[in-house]
């Protein structure tokens, strides 16, 4: 986990934020070990900018990676910030219920399971689809 955590504050760095001034750092571990990491790119049209941990796993999958065992998220405010619902659900896309969700705050790291920050969620099955 800590190899993780070190990735997400490094992406911190590269985040674009003229706006929020809210930099988040993503770190993702695919199921071979390949860490891709990602920061949040702001738009002036909000609706239009793109989430740290969306860019880490658009990354993954553009380089064929389909199966992740960890992620890591960080921000510059250091308050345990947590996938958003929309970040959720492209997990839930690729990762199981038990996917280990690691969230950094100023007190230390607290680790969610996917399945517990989005239940229920949509899934491949719901349509009838196999990916």
């Amino acid at each position: 986990m800590d190899d993780l955590l070190v990735a997400a504050r490094d992406a911190l760095d590269d985040a674009y934020v003229p706006y929020s001034e809210y930099s988040v750092g993503a770190a993702l571990r695919t199921a071979d070990g390949t860490v891709y990491t990602g920061c949040n790119v702001e738009n002036a049209n909000y609706s239009n900018s793109l989430h740290a941990e969306e860019v880490a796993v658009g990354g993954a999958v553009a380089d064929g990676h389909r199966e992740f065992d960890a992620l890591a998220v960080v921000s510059s405010a250091a308050d345990g910030v947590t996938p958003c619902g929309m970040c959720r659900q492209t997990l839930a896309e690729f990762c199981g219920a038990d996917f280990p969700v690691h969230c950094e705050s100023e007190d230390g790291t607290t680790t969610y399971r996917l399945g517990d920050l989005i239940p229920e969620t949509i899934t491949p099955d719901h349509l009838g689809v196999e990916p």
